[in-house]
């Protein structure tokens, strides 16, 4: 894993303790942390202890940081890039934060290729470009707990960053080679199109087809909280994802299933009934 942090800073992560409590938070805060192997977890833990130290960190409207906060985002951001380089996440000025939904005025984008809008738009996160990620707390701290329905605020917001690594907002990251490249195109243009034209199914959010941006958001979420699925209903996506992340959570969940971690026949500890969970607002733009 390649870390290119001025040192400074790199050693300033390197030199922050992984408290005991902290573990402690991970384990009754974020499904997946159960999931992880050990060398795993230590790779996260060198990952958030660099996200916590390397980003600054904002708390909008006087909503007050806590350590919890900021661990639980910092864990969820760095399951994205456990397997690829932390460089990707250098664009991230700052991670602000919301209590929750925000309301975002203004011209900006609509979420539809040239369309602009100045209506007011709830969000539960945003990512700008060379810019910050917003995120709102309640949705991040719920849908951690609960990745069954397969929406992740954090996960979206940071898929887009590592969309926009690759030079643009197109649904397509900086890929290792050019066979990947090539299938990554095929098989996600062909699954968007399906979204677009409504014959994809019910395991991606119709969100996914607003353009290709937001698919590849889309199809991240449910590639981490719904990996068995995906890789039943869609394996060509669920393989380039794979490809992509160097990643295979729905191995994560059979070892888990094999072991008596996880219990139901998704394969996800059912904590609380969905209908508990209202829908939420879309995810923004991303700009």
């Amino acid at each position: 894993m390649h870390l290119p942090l001025p040192h400074s800073r790199r050693h300033r992560a390197r030199q922050i303790p992984f408290a005991p409590e902290w573990r402690e938070i991970l384990r009754a805060d974020m499904f997946h942390w159960a999931l992880l192997d050990e060398q795993e977890r230590s790779t996260m833990e060198d990952l958030i202890r660099l996200l916590l130290v390397d980003k600054r960190w904002e708390a909008a409207r006087g909503f007050e940081l806590t350590e919890e906060i900021k661990l639980l985002i910092s864990a969820e951001a760095a399951l994205l890039i456990l397997s690829l380089e932390y460089d990707y996440y250098r664009p991230v000025s700052s991670i602000i934060v919301h209590p929750t939904t925000a309301v975002i005025r203004g011209p900006k984008s609509s979420g539809i290729r040239g369309v602009v809008t100045d209506a007011p738009m709830p969000v539960l996160g945003e990512a700008i470009q060379n810019g910050p990620v917003l995120i709102a707390w309640d949705a991040a701290r719920r849908e951690a707990r609960h990745p069954e329905r397969g929406h992740n605020v954090v996960y979206h917001e940071f898929a887009h960053k590592l969309d926009m690594a690759g030079g643009g907002i197109d649904g397509t990251p900086p890929l290792p080679d050019r066979t990947l490249r090539r299938r990554w195109v095929e098989v996600c243009t062909r699954e968007y199109e399906a979204v677009r034209q409504g014959r994809s199914g019910h395991l991606l959010d119709p969100y996914a087809g607003i353009n290709p941006g937001e698919f590849f958001a889309v199809a991240t979420e449910v590639f981490f909280d719904r990996p068995m699925d995906m890789e039943h209903s869609k394996p060509d996506l669920y393989g380039v994802l794979r490809g992509f992340y160097r990643q295979d959570p729905a191995a994560r969940e059979r070892r888990a299933r094999s072991e008596g971690l996880l219990t139901g026949p998704s394969g996800h500890v059912r904590r609380t009934p969905r209908h508990l969970h209202p829908e939420p607002p879309h995810h923004g733009p991303s700009t």
